[in-house]
């Protein structure tokens, strides 16, 4: 009995310690993620004048937000990001960690290449990719195409393309990191493996669809949700390609919400956007969790 209680005392103690190393992580964190996440959502049923609170304002900045014109475009737009991401972005860097996993030479040299991009800043890809785009005679694409007999192309100027377009300059910027991610997943696979299959006559192909593919489909199932995530929050490249334009075909729900706030000055509208936004993530994971766990189960 004395000595379960002198256990018990010892484990009060070590738990005491535990919380006071995570205090100052815990307020820091409380202090820059919660307390602006709470007063997002008083904002947004609120009435504001430009940064001051004037009043309560229900669910009245919510039905302005959804009855926008522009928030269905933007709306439609966010969820094709999300498609085009998933069919280039999240395919490209499997393939890339794949293929520099089977390198036998140079494969350091390939690793240091493809990363390369995101050393850049993120402001200069956008603008050395502009003029890839450039509709005229002077786009570099066009160039290239005007070699071969075909004629220039307008590019970012016909909706049909430029969400494809923005998406690959987004995973040229960031698919050599990702990439890295699953080369690092693939060198924890034991080599017996390979050489058991080896063994047994299996070509590349084989090993790959059988043993590389299913070791890496769990960081995959995390990618795929963390990419889904951070293509929500794409701001920056319609703005500055194409200012949310042609006639909206590429503005974004975080750009709607940038207007809200920063042009128009209706933070209390802002925070509303911003709230959707946050309960359309949370749904898309839950369904995604739910989904995944089912197929574990099976």
């Amino acid at each position: 009995m004395k000595a379960a209680k002198v256990k018990k005392e010892k484990f009060r103690k070590r738990d005491l310690m535990g919380w006071l190393v995570m205090l100052p992580t815990l307020i820091l964190f409380a202090f820059f993620v919660w307390e602006p996440l709470i007063e997002n959502i008083r904002l947004s049923f609120c009435t504001t004048k430009m940064y001051e609170v004037t009043g309560f304002a229900g669910l009245k900045n919510y039905i302005a937000v959804v009855n926008d014109v522009d928030f269905m475009a933007a709306f439609k737009n966010t969820f094709a990001y999300t498609f085009w991401s998933l069919i280039i972005g999240f395919l490209v860097p499997i393939i890339m960690g794949i293929l520099i996993s089977e390198t036998v030479r140079g494969k350091s040299l390939f690793r240091v290449g493809v990363y390369f991009p995101n050393i850049m800043p993120s402001l200069a890809t956008i603008w050395i990719w502009s003029y890839f785009f450039l509709p005229g005679e002077t786009g570099v694409l066009n160039i290239i195409l005007g070699w071969f007999g075909i004629e220039p192309q307008v590019w970012l100027n016909n909706p049909k393309w430029t969400i494809p377009l923005i998406i690959i300059t987004l995973t040229w910027k960031s698919a050599g990191s990702t990439a890295l991610i699953y080369m690092a997943n693939i060198s924890g696979i034991s080599p017996d493996l390979y050489e058991a299959a080896t063994i047994d006559g299996a070509s590349i192909m084989q090993r790959i669809r059988h043993i590389t593919i299913p070791s890496i489909t769990g960081i995959a199932k995390t990618m795929l949700i963390m990419q889904i995530i951070s293509v929500f929050q794409i701001l920056y490249e319609p703005m500055i390609f194409k200012n949310g334009g042609p006639n909206n075909a590429s503005i974004s729900l975080m750009m709607l919400m940038y207007r809200y706030g920063y042009r128009d000055y209706n933070v209390a509208k802002a925070s509303a956007l911003s709230v959707i936004v946050s309960l359309i993530l949370i749904v898309l994971s839950g369904i995604y969790m739910k989904a995944t766990a089912k197929r574990n189960d099976e």
